[in-house]
Parts: C-alpha cells; structure tokens; sequence
C-alpha cells in the first residue's frame, strides 16, 4: 500500500473523479479539492479519503488544500477565464508547499496557439518546467466522454451534429485511460519528467463515428454539420476550434498511451456499446472482429 498522499484539483468533477478513482484502486490517499460541500459528498464517493473546501482563486484555501501534500493531479475546467494566470498560480503554490510532484492532464498540441483552450494550456506548462518540480505532462487529444451528453439526442434523431466538417479526422480517448496514466505517474517513476501524447487507436470522422454508432444500435445514423453562425454568443469564443477542426481535425498517435498501459487502449466502439447498454440499445449484429478488440471498460 502506498503512503502517498495525492491532492486532485476538482477531485467531483467529471474527469478528474476518474483520477481520483483511478489514484484509489492503487490505494493512494487522496485529498480532493472541491468547490462544496456536495461536491465533497461525491469526491469521498469517489474514493477521496478527505476534502477540502475551496476555490483556485482563493490563494489561503489552495494553500490549505496543499499541506502536507506529496503529489498533486491538475486538471483545468474547460474554458475557465483566465486559465493560464490561474494555473500559473497554481503551479506556484504547489512549489511552495513542498509537495515533490505534479501531473498536468493538458491538451493535445498546447503549441496550437490560434486555439485558446490549447494555447491556455502552454503557460502553465512552461511554468510546471520552470519550477523544479518532478512533472508529467499529459495530452490526451478528444475524449469519448463528450459523446455522452448527446447521445440520447443523437439516438432519437438518428443525426450525430457538431459544428465543424463531417470529413476532418480526429483521434479520440478515453478518459479513464488517461485517469490510469495520471495515477501511473503520481505513484511510479517511470513517467518522471516526460511529455505524453495520448490517443487511442484510429482516426474517425464524423461520418465513420456515426456508422459505428449505427452498428452498435442496429438503426440508422447520420452524420451533419452544425452551422456555427446558429449557435449564438455563447459559441462565439469556440469559433477558433471550430475553424481549426472543419480544415484540419486533429490527429496524434496511439503508440504512447498502448505502451504505457501495457496494453489496448478502450475503444470508442467499446464506450458506444456502454452508452447503449444503460439505454438499452443494444444492436443484434455480430460484431466485426477487427473493431471488438480493446480493453475491458
């Protein structure tokens, strides 16, 4: 049993939970940072030994949080205002606490720097590499997860919609995966001090993803292009990933993340299979055998 004591940043958020839960199966003790009381509630459901009540921008409760802290897990909420200051912040204050190591679960390609949730993330990076902490820097491209809170839409509709091209690829991941690597690096040393790109196998498009998710339901699905212009102000500040995706997707290699795992990453038609099983939606047909393999969810 290890006698680290691990704080995730976020700890009942939805994917820095899967780190916490994660960091638990290694018998990890760890501290979760969390904004409520609530939150508490489900980061100890989690597998949080304790909480700590507090806010990134409250320097005396993040403070708090890091005492007598070992390693720190970080994850930014998506699209948080002023991201980089306040990971930069951050990264200082795990530096003065004492704590020895921090895992940074990133973005693929940080150096995109006409993406602002990518090019947020390169401050805080430089700044994990300025602080003489040991440090493994994670950058898992799209995750499966974002599949989820469309899909019972998607399966009424038959139309699987995003606002970029249907045609531009993307490599995807799961982020439990992921979790299992940030756990890696916070309790081994054989990630200390390196950069991970993290991808599962392949490289869909949207309309490939609908055809899988079409042979995991047994109907038909479709793939459409969402006009950006349609989506209001609240969109306007994701222009820019939307550009870049309708010209270029975005696309990385499976290799580390297979090598690090010591095995197949999930697949995303393993999670589509997920997603059908809790609405019964399950397809009849035999699957083929080169798109069945992955590891167990």
């Amino acid at each position: 049993m290890t006698s680290k004591t691990i704080l995730a940043v976020g700890a009942a958020g939805k994917f820095a939970g899967m780190a916490v839960a994660a960091l638990s199966r290694r018998e990890a003790r760890v501290r979760g940072l969390v904004r409520t009381a609530e939150q508490g509630n489900e980061a100890q459901r989690l597998g949080a030994a304790e909480v700590i009540i507090g806010d990134l921008r409250d320097a005396p409760s993040v403070d708090a949080a890091l005492a007598g802290i070992e390693g720190v897990f970080y994850i930014a909420p998506a699209f948080l205002p002023d991201e980089a200051e306040i990971g930069k912040r951050f990264v200082d204050a795990v530096r003065r606490s004492g704590a020895r190591r921090i895992v940074f679960s990133s973005v693929i390609h940080p150096v995109l720097a006409e993406l602002p949730n990518h090019a947020a993330k390169a401050p805080v990076e430089a700044a994990i590499l300025d602080s003489g902490l040991e440090y493994s820097l994670l950058h898992p491209t799209l995750f499966f997860q974002n599949y989820a809170a469309a899909w019972p839409k998607t399966i009424d509709s038959g139309v699987l919609a995003e606002p970029w091209s249907s045609e531009t690829r993307f490599s995807r991941v799961d982020y439990r995966d992921v979790a299992e690597v940030a756990a890696i690096a916070l309790l081994e040393d054989r990630l200390l001090n390196g950069t991970f790109e993290l991808c599962a196998d392949g490289e869909l498009s949207r309309r490939e993803v609908a055809t899988l998710i079409a042979d995991v339901i047994g109907r038909d699905v479709r793939a459409d292009r969402i006009d950006p212009d349609t989506l209001g102000k609240e969109a306007e500040a994701l222009r820019p990933m939307f550009a870049h995706y309708d010209h270029h997707g975005l696309v990385g290699s499976s290799l580390t993340l297979r090598s690090i795992l010591g095995r197949a990453p999930r697949t995303l038609r393993a999670y589509f299979e997920e997603l059908a099983r809790k609405s019964s939606l399950v397809s009849q047909t035999p699957h083929r055998a080169h798109t069945d393999q992955g590891a167990p969810s």
